[in-house]
């Protein structure tokens, strides 16, 4: 270790030369690092000096057949020193298929969900999306953040979208591909141009070549998607909130469902909404792609997994992947569900990849702290050791009440004292039955009648009702930590072949007012198609009156229950926010022998059974 980084270390404060090779000029400008953190250069907070520059990356695939190899469009964003004093730095990456506009809302523009199951429904309409944005500037994300921070800023446009050539593929092996060539080209092994068709090149000579990502929602599946290419130069992605799998987002449990807040949306609708790239091209891609494979592969007809749907869950590609990564998701995200994120957290620990969760109990987005953010990129792509990488603690959760800026932190999540609990329903409709951790003999069967056009809220809060069976636990006179997966057992029938099966679980009574919370009263939720009940590739339609066992998780939740309320198990068929509307009249009757909900609780039946106990 030289002189001037022991003193630098002995202040606290440590300051790194990035030389360029061929740099002139001795460095005068180094970022600066405090406590672990990059911190803001003054002289670099100047955003008139930065330079502000664009591309086109040259890939190795051509999707808009054209026959020549697609070519992305990218934007650097970087301070003057990397030109005036030869200084290298590492980079923060985003790219997205968002930046050059999106489709207006057209009615008929999603699939329509009034019709029976095992049909399609009827042909919706094609939005066209006219394109928007200016030269050079892709966008302003990262840039105020980081830049100051002594990083580069890059943006990319993904395939289809923008100045970027391609077809937009929502999930395919291009929109891996394409940032991996980004990548690659921040290290010298893709070739880059000035120009979408020409051959004068450009060389990104003012960077070291480690490369962070990070982004919300599709701008957060980017970075996953080109991890699982194991690119070398990615060292870390921080993905928000991201759609790691098109199947548990447009599908569950082998049911057509809906993400929250877009009825009716499936793939092909969010192919419409993002295809912003060249309008001489769009034919093709919509032939090929659109009209082709995705209305081959989506299946709205069973909603069974295949292999289309296969090839755009990236739990399935992640084996080649070497970044470091730091997750995040809220636990009341109903559109990208919290199971996105745990599903490839899980996978990434088995695989020992340095990784972290942080959840919150909001809904979509949310990004961890700042700070969070920060040591994560310092340490990955500058090499500073601020012991991150040596916390025991991986979990970051947000308690209910505190600002997004302060989780507490678990040693892992699922809570490691988090034990299974199982739970029995006794019988109540039309009324409310009893949730109990005792199991009831000769409780026998009740029935619900499927109707949509009641509200799952209307559902729960009502006293009296054929449309759903409600069962809830003894009043807690001490709170209940849940933290983990929730997993139900239904035994049922159904009086036609083919039934919606919908699963809430809530805390009682409803609040409702100004002051109501996101997490006051649903808990979690799940649905499935009971005719997957024996596979998700391969549904079978039921026999009307036989029995069949379905056994599915509910989404990931860590949630401390009040003192003073109940847990309440909702089933119901059609849920009007999520599912299709088939025509209301489908009886499903519960047989209580064969059903059985298992929660997740922090010390487990013991403390359950404490909690409940001056009942």
């Amino acid at each position: 270790m030289n002189k001037h980084l022991r003193s630098s270390l002995f202040l606290g404060i440590l300051t790194i030369p990035f030389l360029s090779a061929n740099a002139q000029t001795k460095v005068k400008t180094t970022p600066v690092f405090e406590n672990g953190q990059a911190q803001i250069v003054p002289e670099f907070t100047d955003a008139a000096k930065w330079i502000r520059t664009d591309l086109w990356v040259e890939t190795n695939f051509d999707t808009d057949g054209d026959g020549k190899k697609d070519r992305m469009y990218v934007d650097v964003t970087r301070p003057f020193q990397t030109e005036t004093e030869g200084l290298k730095l590492p980079v923060i990456y985003e790219s997205s298929p968002y930046y050059s506009g999106v489709a207006p809302d057209v009615e008929g523009g999603f699939w329509d969900v009034n019709h029976e199951l095992g049909e399609a429904g009827k042909a919706r309409v094609h939005a066209e999306v006219t394109r928007t944005g200016k030269r050079p500037i892709i966008s302003n994300s990262q840039t105020a953040t980081w830049v100051p921070r002594g990083f580069i800023v890059v943006h990319s446009c993904s395939p289809g979208t923008g100045l970027s050539q391609g077809s937009p593929t929502v999930g395919g092996e291009n929109e891996s591909l394409a940032p991996k060539a980004v990548i690659d080209w921040l290290n010298g092994r893709a070739n880059g141009y000035t120009s979408a068709d020409g051959n004068e090149n450009v060389k990104a000579y003012w960077t070291t070549g480690k490369v962070g990502m990070t982004g919300t929602s599709y701008n957060g599946t980017i970075p996953l998607a080109a991890a699982t290419t194991g690119v070398k130069g990615l060292e870390v992605i921080i993905p928000i909130a991201p759609n790691t799998s098109y199947y548990h987002y447009y599908r569950s449990n082998g049911l057509v469902r809906s993400p929250g807040g877009y009825l009716g949306e499936d793939v092909d609708v969010l192919y419409d909404f993002i295809h912003s790239g060249d309008e001489s091209k769009r034919a093709y891609s919509n032939a090929t792609i659109r009209d082709a494979e995705m209305k081959n592969g989506q299946d709205r007809i069973t909603g069974d997994y295949n292999d289309f749907w296969a090839g755009r869950d990236y739990l399935n590609h992640m084996k080649p992947m070497k970044a470091a990564m730091l997750m995040a998701h809220g636990f009341n995200d109903w559109n990208v569900m919290p199971e996105h994120s745990y599903r490839i957290y899980k996978k990434a620990k088995e695989m020992g990849l340095e990784t972290a969760i942080y959840y919150h109990q909001n809904g979509h987005g949310g990004q961890p702290p700042l700070e969070m953010m920060n040591k994560w990129f310092t340490h990955y792509l500058f090499g500073i050791d601020n012991g991150i990488q040596k916390e025991e603690n991986k979990a970051f959760i947000v308690r209910e009440n505190d600002d997004l800026s302060n989780p507490t932190t678990y040693k892992d999540y699922p809570n490691p004292e988090a034990k299974p609990v199982s739970f029995y329903l006794t019988k109540g409709a039309p009324k409310v039955g009893g949730l109990s951790t005792i199991a009831s003999s000769s409780q026998g069967k009740e029935k619900l009648v499927d109707n949509y056009s009641f509200a799952g809220e209307s559902l729960a809060r009502a006293e009296n009702t054929d449309h759903r069976l409600l069962y809830v636990s003894p009043k807690l006179t001490k709170d209940v930590h849940l933290s983990g997966v929730p997993k139900i057992t239904i035994k049922l029938a159904s009086s036609k072949p083919a039934a919606n099966l919908s699963v809430w679980l809530v805390s009682l009574p409803w609040n409702e007012g100004r002051a109501t919370k996101i997490t006051d009263n649903i808990i979690t939720r799940g649905w499935a198609d009971p005719q997957n009940h024996a596979s998700s590739r391969k549904g079978e339609a039921m026999i009307p009156g036989k029995f069949y066992q379905v056994s599915f998780d509910l989404q990931p939740d860590d949630q401390i229950i009040k003192k003073g309320q109940q847990i309440g198990l909702m089933i119901f068929s059609s849920d009007k926010e999520f599912t299709l509307h088939p025509e209301p009249g489908t009886e499903l009757t519960v047989d209580f022998e064969g059903t059985q909900l298992t929660l997740p609780i922090v010390g487990g039946e013991k403390v359950f059974s404490d909690a409940i106990s001056n009942n």
